[in-house]
This record gives structure tokens, C-alpha cells and sequence, in this order.
């Protein structure tokens, strides 16, 4: 039982650290998919090639060119040779290929180093031990490229043979070993211009997604490619025809209650200013207003982010404005940028969600610091203050609409709660989110990240 248990964790290590330096994309993916069998089908093909093949074909080479030396042997030692072995060395050169000379009795030279790997060597040298097992010999298939040089001693004389290397070895492997390697690669061709036709369809729905997740226009996309991929876009179409029209209705809804509710706030008003002034009546106006202020807020939202379309924002400007609006409140602001100024977002919302969050910190803070930092198609903005802070398990809790808390800040200039609510909305409808973390400072952190 353990050892199985340690068996899986093992497993998953290795897969892992496997995946770990998988590449991530699909395209790449894929290609392993299609290269890693070829691969491995041509690797296990040239093995049994190697092993079988060239290996049984050497052999049999080399059988032929021993045996053809042991009948020269078996003529030399069996017949005279009045004219000096002229007819022998002839009929050597003519019928069998191989050049030979006798040469007077001597000591055959030192073994030769044996190749690290050499199938000829090897198969020759046991080939000549088994047929010709009488007679010492020497080898030397490193010298000469295209020649295999062969001596034997005899009892009286010295036998020097000389092959043509392709007598004995099979030569023409590298034919095949090309042969495998031409033909994977025009597969391997094909794999390619075929699995980049079929994944720039799945790109093109992935850049609609994105595109349509950051609040931005995406007419062009139609669903191409394989059925299955038409589906996803078909599917990635409707979906996003239930969002627009989902987004419509509401803004239309809200519209609508906004500019019946002002119509009866408009006639309270009236109604008040009318009646004689006592603190109550004023207490009563000033809720009017608040409940005026939070329509207000919630129209210019809901019309922000159903009609505006994205576009540049000189974020450089707005800080600078910001600035300005630091020195009315009286507290100590500063701003640092890195990278291109000009960022592609829904300009008016954009610049709502940094004046809520930014503004929030001017009132609870005497000390306020922005960095933004654009670059690599991402937007990030870091505002610290000195504040009291909110508590860490508070800190999602004040993204939920009306809430309030005493140290919280989650208050837009009407003191309804929407503040940080609508500065979370404005930046996932751009694709990115706001996060609150400890600064720096003392107080809190907004970390707020958008594609731009």
C-alpha cells in the first residue's frame, strides 16, 4: 500500500517538473503532439534498421570477402606458382575485386586502435577468425576511407589484400538514414501549415474574448475553422449578445426608475421649498439631495459603461488634475509614472474609478502616493496613503454596494457607498481587478491592474 502511495507521488512529481517545462501555448503543444510520434516511430525504425539490417548485411559482405581470401589462401598453398603468382594476382584483380601482393615472410605490424564504434572492424576481424582461424592476421578499416587493407602470414609469406570498404560494408545507410529524414520532414511540413490553419481560428475567438472582456469592439470576428471551433464562436456570439443586450435593458431600466424617482424628488423639493423652514424640513432636504446625488451616480454609470467606447487616455493629464484637486483638500500628493503615458481604456470610466479610489484617500489621509506603471499591454496603478487603514477581513466585504464602513472609505462624494463598488465594476469591465493589500505608509494599499 505505501509502496504504491509513493509510487503515485512520485508520478507527480515527474509529471510536474514535466509540465513545468512543457510550453504553454497551444500551437507548440501541438506540434509536439505531431512531432513526438514521428520521432519516436522513425527513431524505433532506424534502431531495428541499425540492428538488423545494416548489421546482417555487413556480415554478409564480410562472409563473401573472407571466403574469397581463403580460396586465394587455399590456390597459394596448394598449387605452384612457376610465374611468381601473376595468374593469382589477376584473376584477384579481375573476378574478385580485391588487389593482393606477396610479399616476403615478416613480422605483421602492432594492432592498430581499435574505433570506438566500428561495426566493420568488428565483423570482418571475427569473419576472418572463423574461416581462416589458422593464419595471424592484421587489420586496418581506419586508415583508408574507401579501402580495407587485410595481411595474413602464412608459413612462408606474407598475403596483403586490399578491399574496396564497400565489399565488406554496407555503405549506402546514409541512403536510407536521408531517406527517413527528407520524408519526415515534408511530414513534418504539412503538420505545420496544417495546425496553423486550424489554430488561427482558435486565436481569433481568444483575441474576441479578450477583446470583449476589456469592454472593447470585436465586429470583425465570424467563427472559422473545424466544427467544434465554430461552435465555441458561435456559442462566444450569443453569449455575447446576451451580455449587450442584458447591459441595454438594465441601462434602460435604471433610466428609466432614475427619471421617474427624480420626477417625485424634483415635486418633494418643491413641496419643501414651499413649506415654512424648521430643522426638520431641512434634515428631510438634505436626504432628498443624497437620494438625487446616488441616481445620479447610478445613471452616469450605467451610461459610462454601456456606451463608451475605449479609447486613449493621457494618464499623465489626469494625475496632473488630480494634483490640483490634492492642494483643495490639503493633503501632501505624489504621483510617479513609468512607461508610455497614453493608455488604450474607457477614458470617463477610467477616470472615475482613479478619482474614487484616489479621492477616498484624500479624505481619510494627510499623505497620498500614486505609481503607475504602463508596459507589456498592462496597466498598473499602486495608491498608498497614511489612513487608518481597513481591516483584513473587511476588505471585500466594502466592494459589496451601500456598504459603509466608520474607517472603511467605500464612500463616493455622497457618503452612499458606491465609491469603491463602482471603481471595481469600472475595472473588471476593462479585464483586469482592484485589490486592497497594507501600505507602505500605514494605511492602505489600492493595487489596482488593467490591460491597456
Amino acid at each position: 500500500m505505501r509502496a504504491g502511495l509513493g509510487a503515485r507521488r512520485a508520478w507527480r512529481r515527474f509529471w510536474r517538473v514535466v509540465s513545468r517545462y512543457m510550453p504553454k501555448r497551444l500551437y507548440a503543444r501541438s506540434l509536439i503532439i505531431v512531432i513526438a510520434p514521428v520521432i519516436l516511430l522513425q527513431s524505433v525504425i532506424a534502431f531495428v534498421f541499425m540492428e538488423r539490417h545494416w548489421q546482417t548485411v555487413t556480415q554478409r559482405l564480410s562472409q563473401a570477402v573472407t571466403r574469397d581470401i581463403a580460396a586465394i589462401i587455399d590456390i597459394l598453398e596448394t598449387y605452384p606458382h612457376e610465374d611468381g603468382y601473376a595468374n593469382i594476382i589477376r584473376i584477384a584483380q579481375e573476378r574478385l575485386a580485391l588487389r593482393i601482393s606477396i610479399e616476403p615472410l615478416e613480422p605483421l605490424p602492432p594492432p592498430a586502435p581499435k574505433p570506438f564504434f566500428s561495426l566493420l572492424d568488428r565483423t570482418l576481424s571475427e569473419e576472418i577468425t572463423r574461416q581462416i582461424p589458422e593464419y595471424p592476421f592484421w587489420l586496418d578499416t581506419v586508415g583508408n576511407s574507401n579501402m580495407v587493407e587485410i595481411r595474413i602470414r602464412l608459413e612462408d609469406k606474407v598475403l596483403r589484400v586490399f578491399a574496396r570498404r564497400s565489399q565488406a560494408y554496407a555503405s549506402n545507410t546514409h541512403i536510407f538514414l536521408l531517406w527517413m529524414l527528407g520524408t519526415s520532414l515534408v511530414l513534418l511540413t504539412i503538420a505545420v501549415a496544417f495546425l496553423r490553419n486550424q489554430i488561427r481560428p482558435i486565436l481569433q475567438l481568444a483575441e474576441a474574448a479578450e477583446s470583449f472582456g476589456k469592454g472593447r469592439p470585436t465586429p470583425d470576428f465570424q467563427p472559422r475553422g473545424a466544427e467544434e471551433v465554430r461552435r465555441a464562436g458561435t456559442a462566444f456570439l450569443q453569449m455575447r449578445e446576451r451580455i449587450e443586450r442584458q447591459i441595454e435593458q438594465r441601462t434602460a431600466m435604471l433610466t428609466g426608475v432614475s427619471h421617474d424617482l427624480r420626477t417625485i424628488l424634483t415635486r418633494f423639493k418643491l413641496q419643501l421649498a414651499l413649506a415654512y423652514t424648521k430643522p426638520d424640513i431641512k434634515a428631510l432636504d438634505q436626504d432628498i439631495e443624497d437620494m438625487r446625488l446616488m441616481l445620479e451616480g447610478y445613471l452616469a454609470f450605467a451610461r459610462g459603461e454601456a456606451e463608451e467606447v475605449a479609447g486613449k487616455l493621457d494618464l499623465a493629464a489626469l494625475l496632473g488634475k488630480i494634483e490640483e484637486e490634492a492642494k483643495l483638500h490639503g493633503c501632501s500628493f505624489s504621483a510617479a509614472l513609468t512607461g508610455d503615458p497614453h493608455v488604450h481604456v474607457r477614458p470617463n470610466a477610467f477616470s472615475r474609478l482613479l478619482n474614487n479610489v484616489i479621492g477616498n484617500a484624500f479624505r481619510y489621509s494627510s499623505k497620498v502616493e500614486v505609481q503607475a506603471r504602463h508596459g507589456g499591454g498592462t496597466l498598473l496603478v499602486t495608491v498608498d496613503d497614511d489612513g487608518p487603514g481597513i481591516p483584513p477581513d473587511k476588505r471585500e466585504e466594502v466592494f459589496k454596494p451601500f456598504v459603509r464602513l466608520d474607517e472603511a472609505r467605500n464612500q463616493d462624494e455622497s457618503g452612499t457607498g458606491l465609491g469603491l463598488s463602482i471603481a471595481r465594476d469600472i475595472a473588471r469591465g476593462h479585464g483586469g481587478d482592484i485589490t486592497l493589500e497594507d501600505s507602505p505608509l500605514g494605511g492602505l494599499r489600492v493595487v489596482i491592474r488593467v490591460p491597456a
